[in-house]
């Protein structure tokens, strides 16, 4: 099946990522979200991140406004039956999740193809509870969509060949590198990332390190961009958690137990970047270590 409309579930930091993209790659989008204020946020910021992109030569600004003019918002759910790809980017919550796929069920083409953007919950499960299990896969970004160079696919037990590989035309459209990951906890990029994030953690809370002097030993000792406990600020602390939760529930080993630190911070609705507090606070010009 072509793929030309591609629906998107929800206009937050993902969703509006992901419009961008497609929109970019001269797909025809559809973002909808339950607030038209996020809506009209998202635009703002996909115009934004466009914008830059003009300023530094990576896009005409013909090609900007051409993007621009491929996405239509609506708060219509159902607006997106017609489209032939839709990418579900809303809460990291499975309930939730479930709740849109069968809301928006009945207003879908047959051909259509879902996904779900989550980084940890279970395709097969997702797909079990729709119509279409064997037209459902796991299109997982990475944060920031834009700048980001891969997208995780991964298929469910049902999932068949012919949407596997419309997907992967996707991403090669969009110009970024498909991994192929099995349908288990967390899939592969946060399998691994966050555990070490949640070591990190642990690190902190023993006192063996300060949330300077860890990310600091990260950044020069191991050459990561970025330290573990302000990557884990960027991603949001409730999302770590959840991820955490999932690898420790879904795989009942004790190595993947969150740490009780993390716990407490999101306890305390110090989320990171997105509620300026967490392991740094971002109220003042400069992120000031919190412990």
């Amino acid at each position: 099946m072509a793929i030309e409309t591609i629906g998107v579930i929800g206009a937050g930091q993902m969703g509006n990522g992901i419009a961008h993209v497609m929109a970019a790659a001269d797909y025809n989008v559809l973002m909808t979200d339950i607030s038209q204020e996020a809506l009209d946020k998202a635009m703002s910021t996909i115009q934004g991140n466009l914008s830059r992109q003009v300023a530094r030569g990576k896009i005409s600004e013909e090609a900007m406004q051409n993007a621009l003019s491929r996405i239509t918002t609506t708060l219509k759910l159902s607006d997106l039956g017609s489209a032939d790809l839709v990418i579900e980017a809303a809460t990291e919550r499975e309930s939730v999740k479930q709740a849109i796929f069968e809301d928006l069920q009945p207003h879908l083409k047959p051909e259509t193809i879902l996904t779900s953007n989550t980084s940890s919950i279970s395709i097969t499960r997702l797909a079990s509870r729709t119509d279409r299990p064997e037209k459902f896969m796991g299109f997982h970004f990475m944060n920031p969509v834009p700048v980001m160079q891969l997208v995780e696919l991964i298929r469910g037990i049902a999932t068949d060949e012919a949407t596997y590989k419309a997907c992967h035309e996707v991403v090669a459209r969009i110009g970024k590198t498909a991994s192929s990951a099995e349908d288990f906890p967390a899939f592969i990029v946060n399998r691994i990332l966050m555990p070490m994030i949640n070591e990190a953690v642990y690190t902190l809370y023993e006192g063996v390190g300060n949330v300077k002097s860890i990310d600091e030993a990260l950044k020069l000792g191991a050459n990561h961009p970025m330290g573990p406990l302000e990557l884990a600020d960027f991603i949001g602390l409730d999302t770590c958690l959840a991820i955490m939760n999932v690898l420790h529930d879904g795989l009942a080993d004790t190595k993947y137990r969150p740490c009780p630190l993390l716990t407490k911070y999101v306890e305390a609705g110090w989320l990171g970047r997105k509620t300026q507090r967490g392991f740094y606070d971002y109220r003042g010009e400069t992120p000031v270590p919190t412990r």
